[in-house]
């Protein structure tokens, strides 16, 4: 029994110091951790901030050539009967948002339903303005239909105003 109370005296405080090293040595080790990913975080950070603003430019690009007002002018044509400019409109606006599909990684979700919205909302409100018309339309009365639904549903307009306040979130 001597001889395991002398054990006990001469492991216990090994054992407390071996104790106390270890704990030591493990938040060591995790400050040491920490640091390691704040670094490192902040060096992604560096890294993904010009992509992420790369993508925001793109977003608010797609969002401006999608506009009514900028993409009827530019795909317009004066012998264009309102069908050719309802199918060409459209088109353009799908190859647009096809184009820039990738961009969604950089965003939050909410700005992304932001996005899909608006162009949902920019297509349909072609397709209603297109509704009334036929081939004996011109493009012109289309576009005329279009801008005056454009003057009073433009999400696009909103959604542009989300995309930026969400850009200077990430300042």
């Amino acid at each position: 029994m001597d001889l395991f109370i002398d054990l006990l005296k001469i492991l216990g405080p090994a054992a407390i110091v071996l104790y106390a090293s270890f704990l030591m040595v493990s938040s060591l080790l995790r400050a040491r951790f920490d640091e390691l990913q704040s670094t490192l975080k902040q060096k992604n950070q560096k890294e993904l901030l010009p992509i992420k603003l790369q993508a925001y430019e793109r977003i608010i690009l797609l969002l401006e050539r999608s506009n009514p007002n900028n993409l009827i002018p530019r795909l317009s044509q004066k012998e264009m009967n309102a069908t050719v400019l309802q199918h060409l409109l459209i088109k353009e606006i799908r190859q647009e948002f096809n184009h820039n599909l990738a961009q969604q990684i950089y965003l939050s979700n909410e700005a992304w339903s932001y996005i899909t919205a608006a162009i949902e909302d920019t297509v349909t409100l072609i397709n209603e303005a297109a509704m009334g018309l036929g081939e004996e339309h011109s493009g012109i009365d289309l576009a005329k239909l279009i801008l005056e639904g454009a003057v009073n549903k433009n999400s696009i307009a909103q959604t542009i105003v989300f995309v930026k306040n969400e850009i200077k979130e990430l300042f």
